[in-house]
């Protein structure tokens, strides 16, 4: 049976393992692409959130009382479904995202290895024996968080949402989901039957579409004890500031300016071959897209030409129904300010190589060279298909301008020296770097995360994970009560 069908999800909220309506009424859920409308979805209001959190608190308890191997049965069975409906899962990404079939493909990929990987966290060690001067057993415990609240974005939802989701719920913690409502049936609804589909006890994930009042909510919420987001550095700021107020922890994944350094002596085709993933990937909806290439100047003007030529041979439209490279933006308001911020850039001086123009919402592949540093494609995440090319004289100029960033998310190196690039990488504060390669890679296992305005935090991989989801409890155990002198 198809994962939605038979189930009476439109229009709905899921919570209390059950769906119902949120009390913030329905909304139609649009597909970018056409306009046209896919379905309605449920809107949660705060009043949602409370009820949610509280029966997420008391699922939570029997959750964590399971034993290890249930609760990595539940994640390998998610894994396994993400496989089973993909056909299902991935009509979805495409129309109501507008993610090309590969990318969707891609992150139906990551999900799945998010889940097995995850599968294998409540097997790992959750604590230490520690040294005592005492006549006792000192130990130090990782105890589940309790109620967790992942809020996601639209532009990748299925990663976005279970590289947190899967990690939160396999280490014993309850998870109240807030999709991006855009996006709310493949980051959400899809998400949350695969976890029912998989045997997850009910009230252990909740799912809650809504806007700011469901997402503030969450954070000030007396059950939620762990915020993860992801989305905007302006967003995030908001978030962290507000959780810091109620003494709660948040990891923040946010925007991102990365930077791709093309050096002297690096072979010019394969460069550009770097490019259409870098930039144009999900029309650069992506944290870690380049947002800043630092080209020599020796092989700058070749560069720009072929990258030029490039973008402007890559087919836009709807992926539903025609193969391309590059599907819709989100809707208008993404569309005008990636547009805003093109031709406030041109009019500062930089050259419009290709593109700046689009249809609808399909926004043509941009290349902008000699983009001057103080100009808004420089200093601001775009978010959107734009390759802001600048030339530098060397290495000391391309470290410098990288690092004059209040981002850090990613980093790219192409050179034939490897041991040179990582050197350089050595001096640009970021969170991830890759030699030879793009700045766009994901892995399920890897840490994640950036330095700086891209946020705070790491999440993948075992250690982190744990590190995110749980507390740390010290026990100490004697065999007769200690004995004090008064």
């Amino acid at each position: 049976m198809a994962l939605l069908e038979g189930v009476a999800w439109e229009g709905k909220v899921f919570k209390g393992g059950a769906w119902t309506d949120g009390r913030g009424g329905t909304y139609a859920v649009v597909e970018p692409a056409t306009g046209s409308e896919l379905g309605k979805m449920g809107n949660a209001d705060a009043e949602d959130v409370a009820e949610a959190a509280a029966s997420a608190a008391e699922a939570q308890k029997e959750w964590a009382a399971q034993p290890h191997t249930v609760r990595a049965a539940v994640l390998r069975k998610a894994g396994d479904l993400w496989a089973e409906h993909a056909d299902e899962i991935r009509d979805w990404n495409v129309r109501e995202v507008g993610a090309i079939p590969p990318m969707a493909d891609f992150a139906m990929h990551v999900a799945a290895e998010e889940c097995y990987q995850a599968a294998s966290l409540p097997g790992q060690p959750i604590g230490q024996v520690l040294p005592s001067e005492q006549p006792r057993l000192s130990m130090a415990r990782q105890v589940p968080a309790g109620v967790v609240a992942v809020i996601s974005p639209f532009n990748v939802p299925i990663i976005l949402g279970i590289r947190s989701v899967a990690p939160a719920l396999a280490l014993g913690n309850a998870v109240i989901l807030k999709p991006d409502p855009r996006t709310a049936v493949t980051g959400g609804t899809i998400m949350a039957r695969i976890f029912e589909e998989a045997g997850l006890p009910a009230g252990v994930l909740q799912m809650l579409p809504g806007g700011k009042d469901v997402g503030e909510a969450m954070v000030t919420d007396p059950h939620v004890r762990v915020i993860s987001f992801t989305g905007s550095t302006a967003v995030g700021r908001s978030i962290g500031e507000l959780a810091g107020r109620h003494l709660k922890r948040a990891h923040l994944e946010l925007g991102g300016n990365s930077a791709l350094l093309i050096l002297d002596d690096a072979d010019v085709e394969k460069a550009v071959g770097l490019t259409g993933w870098a930039s144009f990937l999900n029309q650069g909806q992506i944290c870690m897209t380049t947002g800043r290439y630092f080209v020599a100047d020796g092989i700058y003007d070749d560069f720009v030409d072929q990258l030029a030529a490039k973008a402007g041979h890559l087919p836009v439209g709807d992926p539903a129904t025609e193969q391309v490279a590059l599907g819709p933006v989100i809707d208008e308001q993404s569309r005008d300010k990636i547009h805003g911020l093109v031709t406030a850039t041109v009019d500062q001086g930089a050259r419009l190589a290709a593109g700046g123009e689009y249809d609808r919402l399909f926004y043509r592949p941009t290349v902008l060279a000699d983009v001057p540093l103080t100009s808004p494609a420089f200093t601001t995440e775009i978010f959107g298909p734009v390759a802001p090319v600048t030339r530098v004289s060397g290495v000391d100029e391309a470290v410098r301008l990288a690092s004059e960033s209040d981002y850090g998310l990613s980093l790219g190196i192409v050179t034939r020296d490897v041991m040179r690039g990582l050197a350089l990488a050595e001096q640009i504060p970021t969170g991830i770097v890759h030699i030879n390669d793009q700045t766009v890679n994901d892995e399920a296992n890897v840490p994640f995360g950036g330095v700086g305005a891209s946020g705070l935090g790491r999440l993948g991989g075992a250690a982190a994970n744990i590190e995110a989801f749980t507390e740390t409890r010290w026990i100490t155990m004697r065999g007769e009560p200690a004995s004090y002198p008064f």
